[in-house]
């Protein structure tokens, strides 16, 4: 028998669950859900190596990585003609119009279950991963739920998201749901490392990542493209009481925005405390030291409304207003 190997950083309780099974006890549908850039479609595709490998195994998990399946893997885009990838939203589609498995970026929910209806190519299984998933409408919803109430035989479909409620119970309910948990800062900095980040690069992307490889790399980009530099901007300008001329909040950003400011105003209440005690915002340490304190009841009160603007960034309420009632929040500290 192959050895086999399964490389992925993190992830324990999935892993420990995977172990576990044989094929025969494998779902036909799996939804990871964990917060953003905790490692649940690097897992994924993973996963799908692992069922799509022609080495020999007793359970589902691990691959070979020399096998002709394997090879397919390579490089960033999996070209494996029974895996596809798609990430984002998902359209109802045309139901007169064929596309192929890897065609195009319109694919669409009924692209997708008329697809899997198909045969394998090479045999074996098929594996969807629906990656940060989320549908255009109810209609495109209920066209992937016909699917999964009837799934053929040798499919598996992996959908993740960081949020679960934004799905229809319907879908949720036939679903086997694994949950990711934030990853630690050793964790990330061996992922940093991996990818090829300098030893400085990847300590202070770790420190700043709060538990997410995205929100470590985000805070590693440039000025001129970091999501991190515009947000850390605006939060300086707000408690500072002047109006910030730049808006982030949009409904890709909302989340990982949020995080950033909790992550700053978590600094400054420690800054308000103690000079002596590291902050996780290195790169702006000095800034936060020099504002105003924060402590007490001021900073118990604004962490709950950074609490409610986090729930309801999970909501449908606009990304605009969830903006501009933190920046009223933090202006009021004043």
């Amino acid at each position: 028998m192959s050895e086999l190997s399964f490389d992925v950083v993190g992830a324990e309780g999935p892993k420990r669950y995977f172990e576990g099974l044989s094929p025969e006890r494998l779902a036909h549908a799996y939804l990871f859900t964990g917060p953003v850039g905790a490692g649940k479609k690097t897992f994924a595709r993973r996963l799908a190596q692992s069922l799509l490998c022609l080495a020999p195994k007793n359970g589902v998990l691990g691959y070979d990585g020399t096998c002709s399946s394997c090879v397919l893997f390579r490089g960033e885009s999996s070209r494996h003609p029974d895996f596809f990838e798609h990430e984002g939203i998902l359209k109802i589609g045309d139901p007169d119009v064929a596309i192929g498995f890897h065609e195009g970026d319109q694919l669409s929910a009924r692209h997708l279950v008329r697809q899997l209806s198909m045969q394998s190519y090479s045999g074996g299984m098929r594996v969807l991963m629906l990656g940060d998933v989320d549908f255009a409408s109810p209609a495109a919803a209920n066209a992937l739920l016909k699917f999964l109430e009837e799934p053929p035989r040798g499919v598996a479909m992996i959908l993740t998201t960081a949020m679960p409620g934004r799905l229809l119970p319907t879908i949720r309910s036939r679903l086997v749901e694994l949950r990711f948990p934030l990853l630690s800062k050793l964790q990330v900095r061996e992922i940093l490392s991996r990818m090829h980040y300098g030893r400085k690069d990847a300590e202070l992307g770790a420190s700043l990542a709060g538990g997410s490889v995205t929100r470590a790399i985000a805070a590693l980009e440039s000025e001129e493209e970091s999501l991190r530099a515009s947000v850390v901007r605006w939060f300086f300008e707000s408690v500072e009481g002047r109006s910030p001329q730049e808006a982030w909040a949009s409904r890709e950003t909302l989340g990982e925005g949020l995080e950033t400011i909790k992550t700053l105003v978590r600094d400054w209440i420690l800054a308000s405390g103690n000079d002596g005690i590291a902050l996780v915002s290195l790169d702006h340490a000095d800034r936060l030291r020099r504002l105003r304190r924060l402590e007490g009841r001021q900073a118990a009160a604004l962490l709950a409304k950074l609490d409610d603007a986090q729930r309801l960034s999970r909501t449908n309420v606009d990304p605009r207003l969830v903006g501009e009632l933190v920046r009223m929040a933090l202006t009021n500290t004043r």
